[in-house]
């Protein structure tokens, strides 16, 4: 080994190393979103499915709630025959990072299934 080589592999392993943590960083809060979003999925398809069956729409927003990222903001609306339910929520990690994860789900209302227009 030539005495120029020496302490390059240190110096290599000292540039990749940052690199490689943030990285991993980056890796950790996607994985983070992708739980959180598919928690506003279940969230919206569980209210959805408790106001088609004519519950009160304070309780299929507190399934929703339920069910939904800490932080996350509900609605549950009517719209004609179908039963809306969306869910807004901060993506985790330090501040977000300015995303907003949402989901919306619909459901067609009990009240209206087998009536002839």
């Amino acid at each position: 080994m030539r005495s120029s080589d020496r302490g390059s592999v240190t110096a290599e392993a000292a540039t990749a190393l940052p690199a490689l943590v943030a990285f991993a960083a980056a890796l950790l809060w996607a994985l983070g979103a992708a739980a959180a979003q598919i928690q506003c999925v279940d969230a919206a398809r569980a209210g959805a499915r408790a106001a088609a069956r004519s519950e009160p729409v304070a309780a299929a927003e507190a399934v929703a709630r339920q069910a939904a990222p800490e932080g996350a903001a509900v609605s549950v609306i009517r719209a004609g025959e179908l039963w809306r339910v969306t869910v807004r929520a901060p993506a985790p990690g330090p501040g977000g990072l300015g995303l907003t994860l949402s989901a919306e789900a619909a459901a067609l209302a009990e009240d209206t299934v087998g009536v002839e227009p």
